[in-house]
């Protein structure tokens, strides 16, 4: 048998999401199997599968040593590195600067070069994280954004603030997350989007539908660059390339955006100032007024400037 005492990164969870994590190589129905002959203890006592962990309590599994080795497989750390701009850091949340170009999660393409676990090999050598005996939670990011997308990624250390953090990011009553576009044409005033997106599982790509889901998006004119504007964007829904949908269907593609924007103008920009990436950047995280674990952040707000060749293509517009 195998005991573990629940730490406070692996607490609020369910039991069985943790005995999964902990013996990650076995079957689904191993470890239901274990919970139907009450091989799953809580200090002592046979709990069910949808018992809720608290720190403290002493977790026991009544494997052999053998099924053990078999599996628990402990996640490997790749040996990448995290040198990109950290915004904050505390004993709960790292935000961090992700650039343009880097996966946030792995997909069939990437699986090892991804902010993901670049996050977790920085806290693995910082001594807050060890695959080895953190067995129920990994360091996780609570959002995403596109790979093409450059900005804050706020990550969690511990479950209870992984949980919390995505409750924030899917309600988003209480955090606002703001971008900055430039787009094609001379956008002013300000505007709201409201316009169902339906994604096409297939090809990926997203568009307008009564049969989507709701989206919405507030865009406000920053400035004027030639042909050219840069506007804040804020989204109140977090559906897949909503930004990108909304601002080129209402005329104003967002410049060198490959897959919604106007390829004419891409061609242009990228031929003239050698700029052929997407100018899209999360460069604004803002918590209202939280309550619970992360209730010291209320009111707290995080800014980054542009990447630099954004910067320099404004400029080169301006003259």
């Amino acid at each position: 048998m195998k005991k573990v005492v629940i730490s406070s990164k692996e607490a609020n969870q369910r039991v069985d999401k943790y005995v999964k994590k902990f013996l990650n190589e076995a079957p689904l129905s191993f470890i239901y199997k274990l919970f139907r002959k009450k091989d799953v203890k809580i200090n002592g006592h046979w709990v069910k599968e949808n018992y809720i962990l608290n720190e403290g309590e002493e977790l026991t599994i009544y494997v052999t040593d053998e099924q053990f080795e078999v599996f628990n497989k402990p996640k490997e750390i790749e040996k990448v590195t995290l040198n990109h701009q950290i915004v904050y850091e505390d004993e709960n949340i790292l935000i961090v600067n992700k650039p343009r170009g880097l996966l946030v999660h792995g997909d069939e393409g990437e699986k090892k070069l991804t902010l993901s676990n670049q996050v977790i090999n920085y806290l693995y050598f910082k001594g807050e994280y060890d695959p080895k005996n953190d067995h129920g939670f990994t360091p996780a990011p609570a959002h995403r954004l596109d790979r093409n997308t450059s900005g804050l990624v706020v990550f969690a250390k511990n479950l209870i603030s992984l949980q919390e953090l995505e409750d924030l990011f899917k309600e988003k009553d209480e955090i606002t997350k703001e971008y900055k576009a430039l787009v094609v044409g001379k956008f002013t005033g300000e505007r709201t989007i409201d316009a169902p997106l339906l994604k096409d599982e297939k090809t990926g790509q997203v568009k307008i539908s009564k049969e989507g889901k709701n989206a919405v998006t507030i865009v406000k004119f920053l400035g004027k660059y030639g042909d050219f504007s840069l506007v804040n964007v804020q989204i109140l829904t977090g559906r897949t390339h909503q930004i990108r949908v909304h601002l080129a269907s209402i005329g104003y593609p967002v410049v060198g955006d490959s897959k919604y924007g106007d390829f004419k103008v891409n061609k242009e920009i990228k031929d003239k100032y050698k700029f052929e990436n997407q100018f899209l950047t999360a460069y604004k995280l803002t918590f209202k007024s939280l309550k619970g674990h992360l209730s010291y952040l209320s009111g707290k707000s995080f800014e980054v400037t542009l990447p630099e060749n954004e910067e320099k293509l404004l400029k080169q517009l301006s003259k």
